[in-house]
């Protein structure tokens, strides 16, 4: 097949070809979503199999949840979620947050039109594509920008959709989401969707995300990056669960996640309401790694823009030279002329862990 030779050899020499990297524990660690540092911390799994029954659990759901009889574990995890977020609403769990996005959206299809901030998640893009429906999108957290649309598009007959993050993945910047919902409410049937993947556990009361306290109508949030975990949840109307269990393929069709692991989501969740000493933490390096990126804003995810793949990479191979994991972000994942090297934070990395990149960065950026 002579089309993916071609397309590799492409990659190769436009510097965006891309292998699974082989990262060492002893490095420093600034690549990875463990903002909590939850991932390998041996005495949080110690606790979970003292303090629930692993061996009545299974390791395989063996099925999609409409199929399989492991439904308890996933019950009593929605429950909790339920209770949580409140306001009359509901929980369903997804197997990751790319199923998530990509079942909703694409079950909501033709029966909306969906107008997406210019950064969103490449999962939210392939489900609107998917869906088929009209789709337009806005410049990212510019509020007059998706007013046009919103008045473009109202006169078309159809709910509008407005999706964003609250976080987003490769800025790390925050979206509006009160403006958004203020200027949702002046336009009828509109309504807004939150990716919440890499602000639950971190922000907002609790770590339950910066989306929950507003009239949000649907959020997302993953269970695979500050808890830990596995798999994705949704949080919407009852009446838009019952929709999703229905329509949307990638839970349907989905052998489910072992019932061992949503236990584990469970206990993970429910401790991490109680961290509000690591979240203090990831703040203060936040802002200490702020000051030496000279970013515009200091949450746990910072970019060092370098604007070429080939310099990225070199930057990232000199920081792993000196004990650090730094890697570089190219396209597609960002734009074409912002390549860069994505800072990460974790809640087990210190201020002496910023020190040592800091003079890194110096040594090798001047």
């Amino acid at each position: 097949m002579d089309f993916v030779r071609k397309r590799l050899q492409n990659l190769r020499e436009s510097n965006n070809f891309r292998l699974i990297p082989d990262v060492s524990s002893e490095l420093i660690d600034f690549s990875s979503n463990d903002y909590l540092g939850l991932a390998e911390n041996d005495e949080l799994r110690k606790e979970f199999f003292t303090a629930v029954d692993v061996e009545r659990l299974v390791f395989s759901s063996s099925a999609s949840r409409l199929l399989s009889k492991h439904q308890s574990p996933f019950n009593s995890f929605e429950t909790l979620l339920r209770t949580l977020y409140g306001c009359g609403r509901k929980a369903l769990v997804f197997n990751s947050g790319y199923h998530a996005n990509v079942g909703i959206l694409s079950s909501l299809g033709k029966n909306v039109v969906v107008l997406a901030d210019k950064l969103v998640h490449a999962s939210i893009i392939d489900g609107i594509k998917l869906g088929g429906g009209q789709f337009a999108r806005f410049a990212h957290n510019n509020i007059a920008s998706l007013e046009r649309l919103l008045k473009k598009y109202s006169q078309c007959g159809l709910p509008m959709l407005i999706v964003v993050e609250s976080v987003y993945s490769m800025d790390g910047d925050y979206a509006p989401i009160e403006e958004f919902v203020e200027l949702k409410k002046l336009y009828p049937e509109t309504y807004l969707y939150v990716d919440e993947a890499h602000a639950v556990g971190v922000e907002g009361q609790n770590g339950l995300g910066l989306a929950k306290d507003f009239d949000t109508d649907i959020i997302v949030g993953t269970l695979g990056k500050a808890l830990a975990g596995q798999g994705a949840f949704a949080i919407c109307s009852p009446l838009m669960r019952d929709y999703l269990v229905n329509c949307a393929r990638s839970f349907i069709f989905s052998t489910a996640i072992p019932p061992v692991n949503i236990a584990w989501n469970e206990f993970v969740f429910r401790k991490s309401l109680e961290m509000d000493a690591e979240r203090s933490h990831l703040k203060n390096i936040g802002t200490q790694l702020s000051r030496v990126l000279k970013s515009s804003h200091s949450s746990h995810i910072q970019p060092l823009i370098i604007g070429d793949a080939a310099r990225a990479l070199e930057l990232s191979k000199l920081l792993k030279q000196v004990g650090i994991s730094a890697l570089a972000i190219r396209t597609p994942t960002v734009p074409a002329g912002t390549e860069r090297l994505r800072f990460s934070l974790s809640a087990s990395l210190t201020a002496k862990d910023v020190d040592e990149l800091e003079n890194a960065l110096q040594r090798f950026t001047l």
